[in-house]
């Protein structure tokens, strides 16, 4: 028998398996990082300027380059005074206070950010500081997404305890060698350092196989379909005869793009079935128009050997990702940044999660930051929304205490091991 402090904290104190993260080697070891740089590289930043264009905006990605330029309040008010109700900026804010503040702060405020920045730029010539923060609130491995290196050996570059995904826009946009996906990849610049210079779009196609058969010598465990920032995300049914029409065109038409796309997701999607390669997939928000996720059916209808890890809780259509994965039972949920948008959303999501899917080995969870101090903040509130969630499971019968500790441990590290066969 469980009683309710002792199962709250093993959970509080149990690993967790991060499924998803940002964490760039440049950004996430760089030297010059300070609170500003803290603002302005995370979802805080978001709520000053999206990063990602629009289709209609004709402009390119914000960079995440920083320098130790000074700056004073007024550059950090923006988001501590006029955006504090924003659960971005309260998760990133707590994340840094866990790690940098005092036991008194509460906020950082124009009386303590000038020692809050000062904390935060000494951190980084700690060596160890991020792996240690990580230890410490008990994240054990970490998958990372490197949308400006889709090739990383995240084991290298970061540690032991890493594994990245391979993100496949650049090959879904690779038509002609100066094509690029949002992030400002080219498929071409991708296979050409990889030594394959592929001259016809079959070519093509077998360099791609090529590269997959290689992820796990890289400690690459999962493509990851980013796709809803460059195109709609409804895939249809693959014409290799139009595909093959937009190979080698600076300007194909927009029919010969789509089907150009359409084909190498539903081919990468092949080598994820056929290699035991899961499909991560980011729904909802990007380009929001097109980004449902009931556009994605077709594709996880076609595909039913390919387990596709389905993101974000596709916010805000959560209800009906949580009906496609009762109906496709090759789809798995991915909690990440659900939580952050709006952590009163996700409570009802996760209630509802727990009631509708098949089994319990479907839910898992990632942080989706790009700097410690937000990864931390993010498994903080994340830990405290699940034991809330499972307590009032357990409160009103629905679940007893051994059966939520059982399923707590599930969803923070155990799910995630036998998806990605870690």
């Amino acid at each position: 028998m469980h009683s309710k402090e002792s199962w709250h904290e093993s959970l509080r104190n149990a690993p967790i398996l991060d499924v998803h993260e940002h964490h760039i080697p440049e950004v996430y070891l760089s030297s010059k990082t300070n609170l500003l740089a803290l603002f302005q590289q995370s979802y805080a930043g978001w709520t000053v300027k999206r990063p990602y264009p629009l289709p209609s905006e004709h402009q390119e990605e914000s960079s995440l380059r920083s320098t130790l330029k000074p700056f004073g309040w007024d550059e950090l008010r923006p988001y501590l005074v006029e955006r504090g109700s924003n659960n971005f900026v309260r998760n990133l804010t707590q994340g840094i206070l866990a790690l940098h503040g005092n036991s008194d702060w509460i906020w950082i405020d124009e009386g303590n950010w000038e020692s809050v920045n000062a904390r935060v730029t000494a951190s980084r010539i700690e060596i160890g500081f991020q792996s240690k923060s990580l230890f410490l609130s008990n994240v054990t491995q970490v998958i990372t997404d490197d949308y400006t290196n889709p090739m990383l050996n995240a084991r290298e570059s970061l540690g032991s305890q890493y594994q990245s995904v391979v993100r496949i826009n650049a090959f879904a946009l690779g038509w002609h060698s100066k094509s690029k996906d949002h992030n400002g990849n080219s498929a071409a610049a991708i296979l050409s350092k990889a030594g394959f210079h592929p001259e016809s779009f079959e070519d093509y196609l077998e360099a791609i196989r090529a590269l997959a058969g290689q992820m796990k010598s890289r400690g690459q465990v999962a493509f990851k379909n980013a796709l809803a920032y460059d195109r709609s995300i409804e895939f249809q049914v693959p014409n290799k005869l139009l595909a093959k029409r937009a190979w080698g065109k600076s300007h194909p038409s927009e029919e010969e793009k789509q089907a150009f796309g359409d084909y190498v997701v539903d081919f990468i999607c092949h080598l994820g079935a056929e290699m035991d390669i899961p499909m991560q997939m980011h729904l909802g928000t990007a380009l929001i128009r097109s980004s449902h996720p009931m556009h994605v059916a077709g594709l996880i209808e076609r595909h039913p050997g390919t387990r596709f890890l389905l993101m974000h809780l596709a916010y805000p259509w959560s209800r009906d990702l949580l009906g496609m994965a009762f109906v496709y039972r090759n789809i798995w949920i991915d909690l990440t940044w659900s939580w952050l948008l709006s952590p009163s959303h996700f409570k009802l999501a996760l209630h509802e999660a727990i009631e509708i899917l098949p089994d319990e080995g479907r839910i898992m969870l990632g942080g989706d930051n790009w700097h410690v101090e937000e990864t931390v903040g993010t498994m903080q509130s994340f830990r405290s929304l699940l034991i809330e969630v499972l307590d009032e499971k357990v409160s009103n019968g629905y679940l007893r205490a051994d059966q939520a500790l059982q399923l707590g441990q599930k969803i923070l590290s155990h799910n995630a091991k036998a998806f990605f066969r870690l």
